[in-house]
C-alpha cells in the first residue's frame, strides 16, 4: 500500500539520469560531426581562394562523396547488425563487367542488363549472408573468400570473351534507355541553366559551351547517395525492421530470446549491402562509358573507415547511417581538397589511417562511457 500512496512524480532512484553533456557524447554521429566541422573549417582557410568551393569545385568533391555514401550506407547497417563485407570492391567491378558484357558483347538490352546484374549480385549477397548463418564462419572470412572469387571472374570473363580487360561502347548502345538514364542522367537542367543566365554559378566564356553553366545538372549518382542515405536512416531509426538490426548486431542470442529473425536480418543486410554497390557500378559505368576489371579497388576498407568515422562499433549494436554519410563526405572533401590545397595526393592515405585510429580511439571510449567499463 505503501507503493499505492507514492505521488506519481517521484522519480525511481534505480534509474540514473544522464546529463546532457553525456547524451551528446554517446550520439554515434558525433566523430562524424567534429570531423567534417574541422574538414571544411582547414579548407576554408586554406583552399578557399583555390576554386574548391566553385560551383565545378562544390560538384567535383560531392560526385566523389556520393561514391562514398552508396557504399557506406549498406556497409553500415551491415555493420550494425554485426557483420562486414568485404567483397563490396569486388563486387563493383563484378557488377560493372556484368552490365558491360550483357550489354555490349551480348547485344541485350541495357535495362535488362541492369535488371540481371542487379538480381545476380543481390542473389551473390544473400549467398553471403546464408554462408554466414548457417555455418557460423565469420563474415570476414566468407566475404574475404568472395572478394578473391568474384574479382577473379571479373578478371577471366572479359579475358575470355573479349580478350580484354576493359570493354567499352556502353554510352552508344544506353542512348535512349530510360533505365540507364536512372543511373547515369543528371536532374534540374532547366534551374543550372537559369542559375547560369543569372550569373549565381559560372558559364563557360569560350567554344561551343560558350555561355552554358559549368554545372548543368545534379548527377543521378548524387540523387541516388540521398535516397540511399535518407531511406537507410529512416529504416534503423524509425521502423521494427531497424530495433531488430541493432539487436541482432548487439547480442544475438538474446535477440532470438525476444523473437527478432536474426537469421533473416543478416542475411537482407548482406544483400543491401550488395545493392548499393551495384547502385555504385552502375553509376560507375554510365559516367565513364566502360567497365574495367580493376574498378573497386579498396573500396570495400573505404566504406567500412566511413562507417567508423561516423560512430559505428566494429562490435556491432550500436552505429548511425547519417554518422556514415559525414563519414563519406570527410573523405570526398578531403580527397578533392588535398589537390586543391597543392598538397600530395598519396598523403590521402595517410589521413585515413590516421582518422581511422583516432575515430576508433573515440568510439571505444564511447563504448565504455555507454557501459561503464574501465
Amino acid at each position: 500500500m505503501a507503493d499505492a500512496a507514492q505521488p506519481p512524480s517521484m522519480a525511481d532512484e534505480r534509474v540514473k539520469k544522464m546529463s546532457g553533456l553525456r547524451r551528446a557524447l554517446i550520439r554515434p554521429e558525433l566523430g562524424g560531426i567534429v570531423g567534417t566541422i574541422a574538414v571544411f573549417t582547414f579548407f576554408i582557410l586554406f583552399a578557399f581562394d583555390s576554386g574548391m568551393f566553385s560551383s565545378q569545385g562544390v560538384l567535383n568533391w560531392s560526385i566523389v562523396s556520393a561514391q562514398f555514401m552508396i557504399i557506406a550506407v549498406g556497409a553500415c547497417l551491415l555493420m550494425i547488425a554485426g557483420e562486414f563485407d568485404l567483397s563490396v570492391g569486388s563486387m563493383i567491378g563484378f557488377a560493372g563487367m556484368s552490365i558491360a558484357i550483357l550489354s555490349v558483347t551480348l547485344g541485350w538490352p541495357v535495362w535488362l542488363a541492369i535488371l540481371t546484374t542487379f538480381v545476380l549480385c543481390i542473389a551473390i549477397g544473400g549467398l553471403n549472408g546464408y554462408i554466414v548463418v548457417r555455418t557460423g564462419l565469420p563474415s570476414f572470412i566468407v566475404t574475404l573468400a568472395f572478394l578473391f572469387i568474384l574479382r577473379g571472374f571479373t578478371i577471366f570473363l572479359p579475358q575470355l570473351i573479349e580478350r580484354k580487360t576493359i570493354i567499352g561502347g556502353i554510352n552508344d548502345v544506353s542512348a535512349g534507355d530510360p533505365l540507364a538514364w536512372l543511373f547515369g542522367g543528371k536532374i534540374l537542367k532547366g534551374f543550372f541553366a537559369w542559375l547560369g543566365e543569372a550569373g549565381i554559378i559560372s558559364t563557360f566564356e569560350r567554344g561551343i559551351n560558350k555561355g552554358q553553366p559549368v554545372v548543368d545538372g545534379i548527377p543521378m549518382l548524387i540523387v541516388w547517395a540521398i535516397v540511399l542515405v535518407i531511406f537507410g536512416h529512416v529504416l534503423l531509426t524509425r521502423t521494427r525492421f531497424g530495433n531488430w538490426i541493432f539487436a541482432a548486431g548487439g547480442d544475438a542470442q538474446a535477440a532470438r530470446y525476444v523473437g527478432v529473425p536474426v537469421n533473416r536480418v543478416k542475411i537482407l543486410m548482406f544483400m543491401f549491402s550488395a545493392f548499393c554497390a551495384t547502385v555504385f557500378a552502375t553509376c560507375q559505368v554510365m559516367e565513364f562509358g566502360s567497365a574495367g576489371a580493376d574498378r573497386g579497388l579498396l573500396k570495400e576498407f573505404e566504406a567500412i573507415i566511413a562507417v567508423v568515422i561516423g560512430g559505428a562499433l566494429l562490435t556491432g549494436g550500436y552505429g548511425s547511417v547519417i554518422g556514415a554519410a559525414l563519414g563519406a563526405l570527410i573523405f570526398g572533401v578531403v580527397q578533392q581538397g588535398l589537390f586543391f590545397a597543392g598538397v600530395e595526393s598519396s598523403l590521402f592515405r595517410v589521413f585515413l589511417g590516421v582518422i581511422l585510429l583516432g575515430a576508433v580511439i573515440l568510439n571505444t571510449y564511447i563504448r565504455r562511457l555507454i557501459t561503464g567499463e574501465r
